[in-house]
């Protein structure tokens, strides 16, 4: 450990950022378990006036004049400890402070008060240049005292058990052993400081510096074991330590350098994932050390729309934009909190000392307003706002692994509702116990050749002017071994962010299309709609999934209809183009579901194979009641119209409805008021007692000894 690191580690913290820390952080007692850091700076003060009391009394202590190499070394330690070199970080363990060299060699050439004399000096000097409060002084100085008279120790044992004309080697190896009992005495007691002041696990504060502290402060003491044999045949050699010394500083300011880049983030300056881990787990360890309850904040923010940044006007922009918003957020946050990015367009705010979630709330408040100016570069001002998760400790975790995850929910659940802000709530997780526990049980279901409870149930699809059965929805139903029957919604919901939901699509449109060739011997030939998730059309694999079903079971491609959320279309319509352009080349139409929920735009409904809009059911529920409502639906037929694409309405439930989509214009109508869904074999004999007119014609069709039998032809490929 070099000689700063004591001067440093009883401050306080230094909080990475594109900014040094305040220094009254650093020079002030933690206020997490402030009794026992106190507690502890007293003690080594103490223990160090014991042991100078007790080192000053013997004989080989005692003070002698000072020869013309000690004045000089006495000058240069001042001088150069006058201009000490302070990297950030917790330790500072890479400042060099030389006069622990001279010091150290004026103990070897002359006696413990010497050399303590020149080390407190020095000491005083730097904390004046560094602006160090009293007591830290003090606390640097009884450091130094330890020390000191440890290796003092060692060498009077030395001198004691060595023959007056012992060889030279042994006096050398004194010189190290004392060495060795100087860094070890002055590790222990700043590590064991640090340990108080931040917290965390006492043996990683303890072995993480020890390589280079090691390193640094061991040349420097072993330097002095020349210096001091140098100085004893003149004192003219005592300056030529000038040229060590600096090598000594250069490396260590090159390791600092490094260890610096490696925690900032290079385009921001900010700090970066892995001091954000190490803040994060360092006040949590602080934290869960007092009785008091004391709580912090993580606050992860994204920026909205950046991509379209990127996209319009180039990375290089992107990059200035990111830059700006460090700014601006270094500039706003509280002091003594940490602001990293974690990649991309990415932040993260460490916040301590909060009384209440609302002080996290108005913080993110408060950088939220920062956002709101807008960013002139190259005279174009640009828009920027961000969406802000935020996550408390201990409520919603302890370590930072959960407390990422929970704020990363918090900040989809603000982007989502369009609130810019939002505190992690657990029903908004998708990633609950039970969620889990579904995903998990569905992978096993999709492997069980019984379905695992799984079955598609079909909703009928009425032609509202004629009353034909023109087609069906295909709906998922599980029923589950323990849970009983799974809401559909929270089905979707839990397999949709996960890998199994590409498995479940397949499984639905596999059971669909055979449950269609099934129906084809009995003159019952249904255009069949499936629902599929945006992240199902992120790659062409589903058009070749959906022509091998084909092929293998005889189904012609028009009797398949793939529905699309408008929402989740919206979301990425470039990325999903392709693949539903092959879908409506190979002649499976394209439904946009729920639509006059999202933000469809004109441009991407004419881009869009489509060939129908299905009204969302709320809509279509209260146009009855609200004239709103019966606007809506109005404008989406007239649009649907206009585009030439078929209109269908779900969530009928009683004739008024029904008549008022008949006046405007409604192809197409589902809901309960014509049947509620049903499995398949459920489906034909509603077809054959339904009163319909339309589907009397079709029920008229079906083999009569067996009206809602199900035939499994041998199928006879044949191209789709």
């Amino acid at each position: 450990m070099t000689a700063s690191a004591s001067r440093s580690a009883a401050g306080g913290a230094e909080t990475p950022s594109i900014t040094a820390p305040p220094e009254s952080l650093r020079n002030a007692a933690p206020v997490m378990g402030s009794g026992r850091f106190i507690g502890y700076v007293a003690i080594v003060v103490v223990l160090a006036a014991a042991v100078l009391v007790v080192e000053l009394a013997t004989p080989f202590a005692g003070s002698g004049p000072w020869e013309a190499e000690i004045w000089l070394m006495a000058a240069m330690a001042l001088v150069a400890d006058a201009f000490p070199m302070s990297p950030p970080g917790r330790r500072m363990s890479s400042a060099v402070f030389p006069s622990i060299c001279f010091s150290f060699a004026i103990l070897i050439d002359s006696n413990l008060a010497a050399a303590l004399v020149v080390q407190a000096a020095a000491v005083v000097v730097s904390s004046w240049r560094m602006k160090h409060k009293p007591w830290r002084a003090v606390f640097n100085i009884a450091q130094y005292a330890i020390a000191l008279s440890a290796a003092s120790a060692v060498i009077h044992l030395g001198a004691t058990l060595l023959p007056i004309d012992a060889a030279a080697g042994w006096a050398v190896a004194v010189c190290v052993l004392a060495a060795v009992a100087w860094f070890l005495c002055k590790y222990t007691t700043t590590s064991v400081a640090v340990w108080l002041r931040f917290g965390g696990p006492l043996w990683p504060t303890l072995r993480a510096p020890l390589a280079p502290e090691a390193l640094t402060t061991g040349a420097l003491l072993l330097l002095g074991v020349i210096l001091a044999a140098a100085a004893d045949q003149s004192a003219l050699y005592v300056p030529l330590a000038i040229i060590p010394l600096i090598a000594v500083q250069r490396l260590a300011v090159l390791s600092t350098e490094q260890t610096r880049l490696a925690r900032l983030d290079s385009l921001t300056g900010l700090a970066n994932r892995k001091v954000l881990i190490s803040e994060v787990g360092s006040i949590a360890a602080e934290y869960a050390r007092s009785p008091a309850k004391a709580r912090f904040a993580l606050l992860l923010l994204d920026l909205d729309r950046f991509k379209h940044v990127n996209d319009a006007l180039g990375h290089t922009v992107g990059d200035r934009l990111l830059v700006a918003v460090a700014d601006r957020l270094a500039k706003n946050i509280r002091e003594g909190d940490l602001v990293a990015r974690l990649g991309g367009d990415e932040f993260a705010i460490v916040s301590g000392r909060l009384t209440s979630p609302d002080d996290a709330v108005r913080l993110a408040a408060r950088i939220t307003q920062a956002l709101q100016d807008p960013v002139t570069l190259d005279g174009l001002p640009l828009d920027i706002s961000g969406s802000i998760g935020i996550a408390l400790y201990p409520e919603h975790g302890t370590d930072f692994a959960t407390l990422m995850r929970h704020a990363d929910v918090a900040m989809y659940d603000a982007k989502h509702r369009g609130d810019g802000i939002a505190l992690y709530a657990a029903e908004s997780d998708h990633n609950s116990p039970r969620r889990l526990s579904l995903v998990a049980d569905l992978r096993k279901a999709l492997e069980d050749p019984e379905g695992g409870g799984l079955n598609v149930f079909y909703q009928p699809q009425i032609e509202i002017s004629s009353g034909e059965v023109v087609g069906v929805e295909a709906l998922l139903r599980w029923h589950h071994p323990a849970y009983g029957p799974v809401d559909p919604e929270e089905l979707i919901k839990a397999a949709e962010p996960s890998a199994v939901m590409r498995q479940l699509t397949r499984w639905v449109l596999a059971e669909v299309v055979a449950q269609l060739a099934r129906w084809r011997p009995m003159a019952l030939r249904l255009r069949c709609a499936v629902n599929v998730s945006v992240r199902d059309l992120h790659n062409d694999d589903i058009v070749e999934h959906v022509t091998d079903l084909l092929r293998e079971h005889g189904v012609t491609a028009d009797q398949l209809q793939l529905e699309i959320t408008e929402e989740g279309l919206m979301a990425d319509p470039n990325r999903v183009l392709a693949t539903l352009a092959k879908l409506d080349k190979l002649g499976v139409a394209i439904a946009l579901d729920d639509f006059g929920t999202g933000y469809s735009s004109m441009q991407h409904l004419r881009r869009l194979p489509l060939a129908e809009v299905k009204i969302d059911r709320t809509f279509v529920f209260g146009m009855r009641e609200d004239p709103d409502d019966a606007a809506i639906v109005s404008s989406i037929i007239e649009l649907a119209g206009a585009l030439g694409l078929r209109v269908v309405a779900e969530g009928v439930e009683d004739e008024p409805t029904w008549r008022m989509l008949h006046q405007q214009g409604c192809e197409v109508a589902q809901g309960w008021f014509y049947a509620r869904p049903m499995p398949a074999e459920d489906l034909l004999a509603w077809i054959a007692r339904t009163t319909l007119p339309g589907a009397r014609r079709l029920a008229s069709r079906l083999p009569a000894a067996h009206p809602h039998a199900v035939i499994v032809p041998a199928p006879t490929p044949e191209s789709p």
